[in-house]
């Protein structure tokens, strides 16, 4: 047998004998793991999750008796009680009978679900298809009856210009009538004319 013959048959012996003790330092070095500590909760987490229900990424779908589509979801949903329910990066997304869409987003939500009352706070931003953005501290929405109001100070831009409004809201009239947005309480537009191509 030649050298090369004996060096492959001796490796052939060693280097699995060498794998083998790795392995055993790996697990008789390693150290002691507190699986409680590994939890990717704060306390304040766990805390706030004990006191009430909460849903995270909830979804909902549904139509108005108009024959609008709603669709809502949030980060997450917490619930108080039968008449306070939270939820965090609230967005909801209306696709009206007459094809117009309306987008809201906004950082918290309130909803009374025995009275059908939400209530949109901190950075509501209402979008239309129509060309208009807006922006509210708050906003006050039945989505069974598509009733939007803010009841404070609105500003944004529309399909002719920048507007600033005391109170905004957008209601259906009528059954079978499109849905109106309707500016009051000091209403400032600065128009902006569009220029044309020559």
């Amino acid at each position: 047998m030649d050298g090369y013959s004996r060096l492959v048959a001796w490796l052939k012996v060693l280097l699995p004998l060498m794998a083998l003790m790795l392995l055993s330092t790996l697990f008789l070095l390693s150290r002691n793991v507190d699986p409680m500590a590994t939890l990717p909760f704060a306390d304040t987490e766990i805390d706030e999750r004990l006191r009430g229900q909460q849903i995270t990424s909830p979804f909902f779908s549904g139509t108005t008796d108009a024959g609008d589509q709603v669709t809502v979801s949030a980060s997450t949903m917490a619930t108080r009680n039968e008449l306070n329910n939270e939820a965090t990066d609230f967005s909801a997304q209306i696709d009206l009978a007459s094809g117009a869409r309306i987008i809201l987003v906004a950082d918290q939500g309130h909803f009374d679900l025995p009275a059908n009352a939400s209530r949109l706070q901190g950075n509501v931003v209402i979008t239309t298809s129509s060309g208009f953005e807006l922006a509210s501290a708050e906003l006050t929405a039945e989505f069974d009856t598509l009733v939007l109001e803010s009841p404070g100070p609105v500003q944004g831009r529309g399909p002719l210009g920048t507007i600033d409004a005391g109170q905004m809201r957008l209601e259906r009239k009528a059954a079978g009538q499109g849905a109106q947005l309707v500016f009051t309480n000091g209403v400032k537009l600065i128009y902006t004319p569009k220029i044309r191509e020559e």
